[in-house]
């Protein structure tokens, strides 16, 4: 049947719709086989690489494939909440109920009272609910004050996360300058390490308390470093791309040319960009 006959226009921009295709998508009497055999754990890489396609929307600053791709996000949401269902745990409406409780006790400056509205109530007051929340869940205190900082995040984001959070007590480089020093600190190691063939463990130590201070770089900056990354990725494959151009141009593949050759027509397609 044409998903027409079933919903009408006006019915394809509400979020029942898509519920129902879900529902559909993951009946044992007529379902897909494919949306039947997953569980959580195997959507979970999906909903992760779909929160980044919508950032990499963002980036692109293409509106329509940024409509695209968070509709796929909301589709990674609705599956999950029809597992749930399904086990018995929560449902879709439950989700929604939740975090619209949530968004107006984490915001008494916006939705309380007169007293909670002031300006003077809104600092620091959304880590005081949360640990209000927690503790009305009945969830024990946190050991530390980087406890719930999720493991799951990208390594360079999870990075600024610890350290804003240890800065909230004052555990902070106090200036830019002196994260540069420390900066050069770890790269001089670092060095000394590659200069005496230092082992695996040793190289791999030495550059991640590296990569850790660029990420405390980035943070005193008020820059994100993934985004600064995936803007230098974004870079490097549209030279590396001219350079393809210009071999092409010329019978030949990278493989066919020097570095010497190659890092000529990079420095090219820099030049370009610069005009």
């Amino acid at each position: 049947m044409n998903y027409r006959e079933t919903f009408s226009d006006a019915e394809m921009t509400r979020i029942e719709a898509l519920l129902r295709i879900m529902a559909k998508l993951r009946s044992p009497d007529g379902g897909c086989p494919w949306d039947l055999e997953q569980n959580f754990a195997s959507i979970a890489p999906y909903t992760i690489e779909e929160a980044y396609e919508v950032a990499d929307a963002i980036e692109s600053g293409d509106m329509d494939e940024l409509r695209d791709e968070l509709g796929d996000l909301l589709l990674q949401v609705v599956f999950h909440a029809q597992m749930a269902e399904e086990a018995g745990a929560f449902g879709f409406g439950d989700v929604v109920r939740a975090i619209c409780e949530k968004m107006i006790r984490r915001h008494p400056h916006v939705f309380g009272d007169e007293e909670a509205r002031s300006a003077g109530a809104v600092s620091g007051r959304w880590d005081e609910i949360k640990a209000e929340e927690k503790a009305a869940k009945g969830k024990p205190a946190k050991a530390s004050l980087l406890d719930d900082v999720p493991l799951a995040l990208p390594a360079l984001a999870r990075a600024v996360k610890l350290q804003t959070r240890a800065a909230r007590v004052g555990f902070d480089w106090p200036s830019t300058a002196e994260v540069l020093d420390k900066l050069n600190e770890e790269m001089l190691e670092l060095s000394h390490e590659v200069a005496k063939g230092g082992d695996h463990d040793r190289l791999e130590d030495e550059l991640g308390d590296m990569l850790f201070v660029y990420a405390n770089l980035a943070r005193h900056l008020k820059v994100d470093p993934e985004a600064a990354l995936r803007r230098a990725n974004a870079k490097f494959r549209r030279r590396f791309g001219r350079i393809e151009e210009m071999l092409a141009a010329q019978g030949r593949e990278p493989s066919q040319s020097s570095l010497e050759e190659m890092d000529a027509m990079w420095n090219a397609a820099k030049a370009e960009e610069r005009k």
